[in-house]
């Protein structure tokens, strides 16, 4: 039961992924695209976190989480660029 629910949730993110793909080519704006930009990091991080219960690996949840740490730093750096026009004061 729990690999159907897992392969129903992969195939979902990765729908949701290809979403925010297009919201982030397609953004009227660069608030759109950095908004894209974090979303898809999330649910990159949920498709790893799923293959990891799928496989059994351990070592996939440390990359989530490095992939987690580095999409909030570059959304934080990207806001920051956008609302005062550099990142080191």
């Amino acid at each position: 039961m729990l690999d159907y629910a897992v392969t129903i949730a992969l195939a979902l993110f990765s729908i949701a992924i290809l979403f925010t793909l297009y919201r982030l080519i397609v953004g009227p704006d660069v608030v759109d695209r950095i908004l894209a930009l974090d979303t898809m990091a999330v649910n990159l991080i949920a498709v790893i976190v799923l293959t990891g219960i799928r496989m059994g690996s351990n070592i996939l949840f440390e990359a989530a989480l490095l992939i987690a740490l580095m999409g909030f730093v570059s959304t934080v750096a990207l806001t920051r660029y956008l609302m005062r026009g550099d990142l080191i004061e």
